[in-house]
């Protein structure tokens, strides 16, 4: 069964924030096969568009995790989880 992962960014993001560097550290520190990023400048523009692309690439199991940044450059789960409906 292959693993998804939203994580819904809350907050600014800062000026270098680099979307393809935060879905590799959040697969590996996260066990996710894919890691889709909904956040106001990258990554998806809503929830909906994260999820339907992780149901076309073949996820079985979805989750979806609030993060916000700490500093200026980690991104970090504040341990919410959101249900997907």
């Amino acid at each position: 069964m292959k693993t998804g992962l939203i994580l819904y960014v809350v907050g600014d993001e800062p000026e270098m924030f680099d979307v393809k560097a935060e879905v590799l550290k959040s697969k590996l520190a996260l066990n996710a096969d894919r890691v889709e990023i909904v956040a106001r400048r990258e990554g998806h523009y809503d929830i909906h568009d994260a999820w339907m692309s992780l149901i076309v690439k073949g996820m079985t199991q979805i989750r979806c995790l609030t993060a916000q940044f700490e500093g200026s450059k980690s991104l970090k789960p504040t341990g919410r989880e959101l249900r997907l409906c």
